[in-house]
């Protein structure tokens, strides 16, 4: 994995072209409390459902599950879409609020789009967090949680009016997680389903402005999101990405948890596909570490976890009010690599916040070397409007950068996928890579491996030799199902009791002689149990 903006920008590298699913009966979207503007009419005839869209995302997961809803409702009612923004007729731009990059990208695009004569719909964090910004006035607006309703901004916009809905789904004053998880979709890779399992948080981090946009937590209730994830494995998904703000704050305002969540997700995913969670922050996973360490080890969840660290020291983390302690941090890190062997954490640090001292980023960078992250996201402090970090005195830009660089030149000396050369492991094929040479598959821990592009691999479980490993990557050769077994010398879990007698842990756990003998004195036990239950019963 390689040092970019976010974790959850890893959504895919597949190409853009959309794959329809099963259209579902058409949805009748509820009427809610929002916030209804229109100006300029203009008079044309326009017969609606027979323009093309192209719809473009910045930021995360979440965010792209919901362009995946707005494309799959446009199309349900006749629309095209696109990946052609040259050709297209309307513009459905969904906008990332978490730096200012983002932010750019969001206004040239909509500076290209004028310039070509586009009608344009803005949708995401930005416009949600703050509709008075300059470069999106007079722009139609589609509200985070109003995505249901985007056909309706889109009919109007080509219209000639401006539209722009708000408000919040609420039953009676209690938020909810937002539009329902049963709208029709366009997946852009078509194996893997995002499901957003609530949106917003419980934190009030002083440099974020997603909280602007996304607001306090809304989780949806375990039965919808289950429902969900069996109706997309039945539709041909292999791989489940549960998504939000704040994973580990999931359903604390429903009277549930993560793992309650989990405990039912799993029940229902076929053999060969996979379910891979998504960012959680130390303080909520801190409450359930044993269980998230059962639900780590299941043979179909990837040993994968991306909790941000954002600063070693707790004197930036108390100005950043994130709620927890390095220490903490490390007891979430230290106990899931003990219970989980081989796990993957991901973490976050932010260069250059206004109160970081060098001393602070030297505790930082201590972490960075103990830990030897595989996927470490180094991201420069930016202010973003309207936050508490905004008004704070600036450390100069230079400075920031020297730290970045610092941070960015310790974690390139590391390399964590030596160990794993020669292993034998088993992939889920789900994308293609960005060099068009390979596909990409993921092992256990979501090690990105790369195997031939052959026809017949997409989608499918593959059993790899490791033959190469890099810093970001591993070089899998494909090899005949059943001619080696599938045991990575690198597997070890003598402690752990949870899944023990299961057949897949058992095989995965297996490292040393002795572990061989325990392995095979427990299926010779077996077995002797079972004759003597035969030979009682043919007795009798």
């Amino acid at each position: 994995m390689s040092c970019v903006d976010d974790i959850e920008d890893l959504a895919s590298t597949v190409g853009d072209t959309p794959t329809k699913r099963a259209p579902r009966k058409r949805v009748i979207p509820k009427k809610f409390s929002t916030q209804l503007k229109h100006e300029s009419p203009v008079a044309e005839s326009v017969i609606p459902g027979t323009q093309s869209v192209f719809v473009r995302t910045w930021g995360c997961s979440h965010n792209n599950s919901d362009s995946e809803y707005m494309a799959g409702l446009l199309a349900t009612y006749g629309y095209k879409i696109t990946d052609d923004a040259m050709s297209a007729d309307l513009w459905l731009l969904n906008s990332c609020t978490v730096k200012t990059p983002s932010e750019d990208g969001l206004r040239n695009s909509i500076t290209s789009a004028h310039s070509l004569g586009k009608k344009v719909v803005v949708a995401g964090c930005v416009s949600q967090g703050a509709p008075d910004t300059k470069f999106i006035e007079g722009l139609s607006i589609v509200g985070v949680q109003q995505i249901d309703r985007v056909v309706e901004v889109v009919e109007e916009t080509f219209k000639g009016h401006s539209v722009r809905l708000f408000g919040q789904k609420k039953e009676g004053i209690k938020k909810l997680g937002g539009a329902s998880l049963h709208l029709p979709k366009i997946r852009k890779n078509p194996l893997i389903e995002i499901i957003a399992i609530n949106t917003g948080c419980l934190n009030q981090c002083t440099y974020c402005k997603t909280k602007h946009a996304r607001g306090e937590l809304g989780s949806y209730p375990i039965a919808d999101i289950v429902e969900r994830g069996a109706q997309s494995f039945a539709e041909g998904v292999r791989e489940v990405w549960m998504t939000s703000e704040d994973t580990g704050a999931y359903g604390r305002d429903i009277g549930v948890t993560l793992p309650d969540l989990l405990y039912e997700f799993v029940k229902i995913i076929p053999e060969g596909c996979m379910l891979r969670l998504g960012m959680t922050n130390p303080p909520y996973i801190l409450d359930y570490l044993e269980d998230m360490a059962v639900i780590l080890s299941h043979p179909r969840v990837y040993s994968f976890l991306h909790v941000p660290v954002q600063a070693a020291s707790d004197t930036v983390l108390e100005d950043m009010k994130r709620e927890y302690t390095c220490a903490e941090f490390s007891r979430v890190v230290d106990f899931l690599r003990a219970k989980v062997p081989g796990i993957t954490i991901a973490t976050d640090i932010i260069c250059g916040f206004p109160t970081e001292t060098e001393e602070d980023f030297e505790e930082t960078l201590r972490l960075i070397e103990k830990y030897k992250f595989p996927s470490l996201f180094i991201n420069q402090f930016f202010p973003r409007p309207g936050t508490p970090a905004a008004r704070m005195k600036k450390i100069p830009a230079d400075k920031v950068k020297l730290r970045t660089k610092k941070a960015s030149e310790i974690f390139q000396k590391q390399f964590p996928y030596t160990h794993k050369l020669g292993e034998v492991q088993t992939i889920l094929v789900t994308e293609i890579a960005t060099d068009n040479k390979h596909y990409v598959g993921h092992n256990k821990f979501y090690d990105q491996v790369l195997v031939p592009k052959i026809e017949g691999y997409m989608g499918q479980s593959l059993t790899v030799k490791i033959v190469e490993t890099g810093k970001h990557y591993l070089k899998g050769e494909v090899v005949e199902e059943g001619e080696i077994q599938n045991i990575p010398s690198s597997y070890s879990n003598p402690n752990q009791l949870a899944f023990s007698l299961n057949p897949y842990n058992m095989v995965q756990n297996v490292k040393s002689k002795s572990s061989v003998w325990n392995f095979l004195i427990v299926l010779v036990v077996g077995v002797m149990f079972q004759m003597l239950y035969i030979l009682y019963r043919n007795h009798r």
